[in-house]
């Protein structure tokens, strides 16, 4: 299947490093021209050396959009898009009662809100345009709710809701939205996450084949996925391919959620 997004702009929120550089690099791969975003100019503009070097386009697009000051900053440098994918996103471990509600509104406003956040702006061009792709970076803790951090799959499960809503604002558009469930995936958070879980004495692979036995033994791949894994969904959603594929919630999970549907 070729895909090609020449002539077409994305934005990914939260794509200086991990899952969100994967896609970005994904996305450019494909032909479009990708902004890159992070809370910083600097660090926007190390993963564009580190993204640029694999060829592609990408422009700098650098903000806190947590905060209506950061959003404003990339809006003015990204007036328009073609396919906006909000990865943005926290997570972390904390027994459930010593979470304080201002630990729980970081994760709403982080992991929910920004995605509203740029939904909002972005969508009414994409309507009046007739063409556009949403999509929400998920987790399957949204689905299976983790003891060790139920305010993280309180945030994931309410952007599956913001997903089918604004689905249903843009029927009939010619736009779609979409979450992707993201499983289990390898990157630098996660294994900072799993050595706290398993202890940061193992050697890594073993550390990781412990953390999937003991706090992931749902997943039929029996591995971390890779960010690289996530960016193949997000790259066919963004194409005229999956122009009938609206309102979903896709999994990429390593068969971890253990149902028939989300």
């Amino acid at each position: 299947m070729l895909i090609d997004l020449s002539g077409r702009t994305a934005l990914v929120t939260g794509s200086t490093q991990g899952i969100g550089a994967a896609i970005a690099a994904g996305l450019a791969a494909a032909g479009a021209r990708v902004a890159v975003n992070g809370r910083s100019v600097a660090s926007v503009e190390k993963a564009m050396g580190r993204l640029g070097a694999a060829g592609g386009a990408f422009l700098a697009a650098p903000g806190d959009i947590t905060t209506d000051e950061g959003a404003r900053s990339v809006f003015e440098a990204v007036p328009q898009v073609d396919v906006l994918v909000n990865n943005l996103g926290v997570f972390g471990a904390a027994p459930a009662l010593e979470i304080d509600d201002a630990e729980w509104r970081r994760y709403f406003d982080t992991n929910v809100l920004t995605a509203v956040r740029m939904i909002r702006h972005y969508l009414p061009g994409m309507k009046e345009r007739s063409w556009g792709r949403i999509q929400n970076i998920a987790s399957d803790s949204a689905v299976v709710i983790p003891a060790e951090m139920i305010h993280y799959g309180m945030s994931k499960t309410a952007l599956l809701a913001v997903t089918r809503g604004f689905a249903k604002e843009a029927a009939g558009t010619g736009v779609t939205v979409n979450s992707v469930i993201a499983g289990p995936t390898h990157t630098g958070g996660v294994e900072e996450f799993v050595r706290e879980l398993v202890g940061g004495d193992l050697p890594w692979d073993e550390a990781q084949r412990e953390f999937m036995r003991v706090h992931r033994p749902q997943s039929l791949l029996q591995r971390l996925i890779e960010p690289e894994e996530i960016a193949h969904m997000v790259v066919y959603l963004a194409s005229p391919f999956a122009s009938a594929t609206t309102g979903g919630a896709l999994r990429v999970d390593g068969g971890y959620v253990d149902s028939i549907l989300p």
